[in-house]
């Protein structure tokens, strides 16, 4: 069993909401919010709206979808902003251009729908993200593994999804590691391929684990 020279580090994470002074009624000024708010915004109700929705793989995953469906009563606009999909996107600001241009577009096509009043506002929030390493490292697949299992909802999404606006490669944590120090390129791209939206956090872990265990071997 080959051992890694540099060792996966594991992390805890928490996240600390804030509520901003920007909000919108219409969807006109969603469009203002979204070319004002910040990236963390931009974050909080995209890739943490995921997380914290970790046990649903049906419905809307991102807060804008939500809105668009359940306040605005805009089915088809909701469809389309939730079509988005995180996983490709390397940069925020990337993610906040297709974002205004679904929104923009639908405000272009349907003025009245723009300027429509929804019953409830949507508030824009944004997180700070606080790290610290775990005290569990691993060197071989065999360390990794108990590790793995016992990580919190929290950090397994740090590590496998959130760490790619942090790599700016379209991989995670877990899958670059063991690539690159273990030599596993197979299970790395199998892990990667893990679909967050059909998948929740448990059962997506439960598949990392009987990866990792049929390479292990009896």
């Amino acid at each position: 069993m080959k051992t890694a020279q540099r060792p996966f580090q594991f992390f805890t994470v928490s996240y600390l909401t804030c509520i901003g002074n920007l909000y919108a009624s219409t969807l006109r000024e969603l469009c203002t919010g979204l070319e004002r708010c910040s990236e963390e915004s931009i974050f909080y109700h995209t890739y943490q709206s995921l997380g914290r929705h970790h046990f649903l793989t049906e419905g809307f995953s991102n807060d804008f979808a939500e809105w668009a469906l359940n306040s605005a009563r805009l089915g088809k606009l909701a469809e389309s902003i939730a079509a988005l999909d995180i996983r490709d996107y390397l940069q925020l600001q990337d993610l906040r251009r297709d974002l205004l241009w679904i929104v923009d577009d639908f405000c272009a096509s349907s003025s009245a729908d723009a300027d429509r009043s929804a019953p409830e506002p949507f508030y824009f929030c944004e997180s700070v993200q606080v790290t610290l390493p775990l005290a569990c490292q691993a060197q071989t697949l065999a360390e990794f593994r108990p590790c793995l299992e016992r990580l919190s909802h929290g950090s397994l999404q740090f590590h496998f999804l959130v760490s790619r606006l942090r790599l700016q490669l379209r991989t995670n944590d877990f899958s670059l590691w063991l690539a690159e120090q273990l030599g596993l390129e197979a299970l790395a791209h199998r892990i990667n391929q893990i679909d967050v939206y059909t998948n929740t956090i448990d059962s997506a872990r439960a598949r990392m684990l009987s990866m990792i265990d049929r390479e292990l071997g009896p």
